[in-house]
């Protein structure tokens, strides 16, 4: 006859309720959310080997969105840029600039850029005989395409 002898978990220091004091040693801390042994508790690490979007798809994306880049357009909606030093409260409605760069597409795959088109403007100051750089990042239903 075999007998099983087995430890209250009253005893155990990993039980639910009763764990040691880390200042004291001899004291037990009884808790009604009881933690986890370290031995139990765990941490699995997953890295991405694929993207949702097929190659295909984001070729074909970038070879469209590239294809956009280096053309006129002209804002057509009103909106305030504030982060230009020299000309502050600019209203872009009406200005005219040049696509610089698609950021929707970065390194192959695809990112979830708020306003993905990085437009250049030449905007004239008064008392300056050049004009000033401004970059703004826009969404395709904020301008048009100018021929």
């Amino acid at each position: 006859m075999t007998s099983c002898v087995t430890t209250p978990t009253s005893l155990l220091p990993c039980s639910p309720l009763r764990r040691i004091s880390p200042l004291h040693p001899s004291r037990f801390l009884t808790s009604p959310f009881p933690r986890r042994c370290i031995s139990q508790r765990g941490f699995s690490c997953h890295v991405a080997l694929t993207s949702d979007a097929s190659s295909s798809d984001t070729s074909e994306e970038e070879a469209e969105m590239v294809a956009k880049v280096g053309k006129k357009v002209r804002v057509k909606v009103p909106l305030k840029v504030y982060h230009v030093m020299k000309i502050p409260n600019l209203d872009l409605c009406g200005l005219e600039g040049v696509i610089k760069q698609y950021v929707g597409l970065w390194k192959g795959k695809r990112i979830s850029a708020n306003f993905p088109f990085k437009v250049e403007f030449f905007v004239p100051v008064d008392g300056q005989d050049k004009p000033v750089k401004v970059l703004a990042h826009l969404r395709e239903d904020e301008f048009e395409y100018v021929e």
